[in-house]
Formats: C-alpha cells, sequence, structure tokens
C-alpha cells in the first residue's frame, strides 16, 4: 500500500475546498434516496457539463460487441497502441460516457491509450446481470476486432471499479483471454451495506440511504452478497495486476481495503494508493486537481510501456 499526502500549496489546498463544497451542495445533497431515478439523470448530465474536458481528446459514439459506447481518442503521437475499456460509476443507476469525459479524456493523454467507454445498461430498468453481460460483451468486441488481451486494459471508478472486478472475474471464469491490467478508482465492491463505512464527514459526494437504495435496484432478484453483485465476496485469484486508488476521506473506504486484501488473500498482485483528504472519484478532476493528476500518473506508470 502506498499513502499520498496531500502537502499541496495554498492554492491547491483552497481549490480543494471549493471543489468539496461544490459537490455537497449540487451532488450529495441531491442524491437521495426516494429521487426519481431519471431526474437524478438529467441533473448528473447538467452538472457534468461545467467540468474541464481537455480539448486535444476527440469524442464520437461508436459500439463494440453490440455494446454502444463513446470512443476517447487523444492526439498523442506517442500512443502505445493500448486500448482501455472503461466503466463509468454512478451507483449502476446514473452516468454515461458524457458525464465522465473529463476523467476518461485525461486517462486517454496520460496512458497514451484509445480509450472506449460503455454505456451499459442501467438499473432498475436493467438490474444484475445486465451491466455484466454488458461489460462481457464489449472485452469480447474489442477481442473480436483485432485487438489483442494484452494489449487492453479494464477499469472504472465506483460502480464501475466494482463491475471491473466482477468482469474480470467472469471473464477468467469463461475461459476468456484476460486483459493485461485492471484499474480501479474507489470501487463500490459491496453492495450489502454490512461492512461499515468511514463515516467521514468529509465525504463530499454519497449518502448512506442513496447507495443503498441504488444497490437494490440493481441486485433486484438477486442476493447482494452474489459474488458478480458484490466483487469482494468473489474469488479474486488468477486476475491481473490491479491498481487500486481511493481517498481517504471516503465513505466507502473499506470496499477498497477489503478488495486489496481480498486479491492478495488469492494471491494476486495489487496495489493500493491512499490519498490522504481526498474524496470518492476525486479523479474526474483531473486537469484542475493536482492530487487527480498524480492519480492519472500513476495509472500511467503501473500500466508501463505495452508489452
Amino acid at each position: 500500500m502506498s499513502g499520498h499526502e496531500a502537502n499541496e500549496p495554498l492554492g491547491q489546498t483552497v481549490l480543494a475546498g471549493l471543489l468539496r463544497g461544490t459537490l455537497r451542495i449540487f451532488l450529495k445533497r441531491r442524491n437521495r434516496a426516494g429521487r426519481p431515478i431519471e431526474d437524478q439523470r438529467r441533473w448528473l448530465e447538467k452538472l457534468t457539463r461545467i467540468a474541464l474536458v481537455p480539448g486535444s481528446v476527440k469524442f464520437s459514439p461508436g459500439r463494440v460487441g453490440a455494446v454502444p459506447g463513446e470512443w476517447v481518442d487523444t492526439k498523442n503521437p506517442g500512443s502505445t497502441g493500448r486500448t482501455i475499456l472503461y466503466l463509468h460509476g454512478g451507483a449502476y443507476c446514473v452516468g454515461s460516457p458524457r458525464t465522465h469525459r473529463a476523467l476518461t479524456g485525461n486517462l486517454g493523454i496520460r496512458c497514451a491509450a484509445r480509450v472506449i467507454v460503455a454505456d451499459y445498461r442501467l438499473a432498475p430498468e436493467q438490474p444484475f446481470p445486465a451491466a455484466i453481460e454488458d461489460a462481457i460483451a464489449a472485452y469480447r468486441g474489442l477481442l473480436e476486432s483485432g485487438v489483442a488481451a494484452n494489449d487492453i486494459v479494464i477499469a472504472g471508478d465506483s460502480a464501475g471499479g466494482g463491475l471491473t472486478l466482477a468482469t474480470a472475474a467472469r471473464l477468467r471464469d469463461l475461459g476468456v483471454p484476460l486483459p493485461s491490467h485492471l484499474v480501479v478508482f474507489s470501487p463500490w465492491a459491496d453492495l450489502t451495506a454490512g461492512a461499515p463505512g468511514t463515516e467521514s464527514p468529509a465525504e463530499a459526494m454519497l449518502n448512506r440511504d442513496w447507495l443503498d437504495e441504488c444497490a437494490a435496484f440493481y441486485a433486484g432478484e438477486t442476493r447482494r452478497d452474489d459474488p458478480g453483485v458484490s466483487p469482494v465476496y468473489a474469488d479474486l485469484g488468477g486476475l491481473p495486476p490491479t491498481l487500486v486508488q481511493v481517498g481517504s476521506d471516503e465513505l466507502i473506504l473499506t470496499d477498497s481495503l477489503r478488495v486489496t486484501e481480498r486479491i492478495e488473500a488469492c494471491g494476486g498482485r495489487v496495489r493500493l494508493s491512499v490519498f490522504a483528504r481526498r474524496w470518492h472519484v476525486f479523479q474526474l478532476h483531473a486537469g484542475v486537481l493536482a492530487d487527480a493528476d498524480r492519480a492519472l500518473d500513476e495509472v500511467a506508470a503501473f500500466l508501463g510501456p505495452r508489452r
């Protein structure tokens, strides 16, 4: 495990405070149980339009393995030839490729990679296993298009982080060639709410009641401790090298800690990085927040040159 202390210049401290406060006012206070999911989706789409998206990136609609999505192409002359299959967060109920452009655009630039963001089906309209079926179909689609498994990375944040782990475990069980690496930002890996969250007053985005409602929507008729729903209960042995990044102020910090312990217990290779005084999926602020840039630089270093 590595720790990242937030010993930043005063300007970054002020900026971090402003970002945290903005999230609390415009996101955390609105993501409450009982609010119509369609309203939540529309609000998130509107809110993320103000995010700083890198101008050197081209976003275009695409389809891979019959799954709709969005291609993220950079103008990086040093491209590694690597493709990142990105699974966005949003508690399996909200979010889309558009809401995560600031993250996926900067991720593609930092890693000199092409990114495909899967627009997987969301709950409650399409509960488990729809999302994992789409993730597997997208991955198979990349293979069928001629992209080698060693040239693919699966990455995701929050629910997409949990989905990344569940997808990789399912691919392993199916005997499908696995990607070279997994990268998960603040993975939501336990939907049972059985493990205590940090309940940090500094949490800027998440509410326990909202997570619980979304977990019920996603699980549907399936038990929440099913390994496909909550990969912290899965056999995580035999997975590709995995990077887990999380902020110290997160409600679901324990999910990242338990996932790391689980992978280690199964004999896998995993690196855990905890960023001090950072909130859920702070990497969304890449290009603005220095720690977010450092986090994506760490991803690039973790992936290394293409094998």
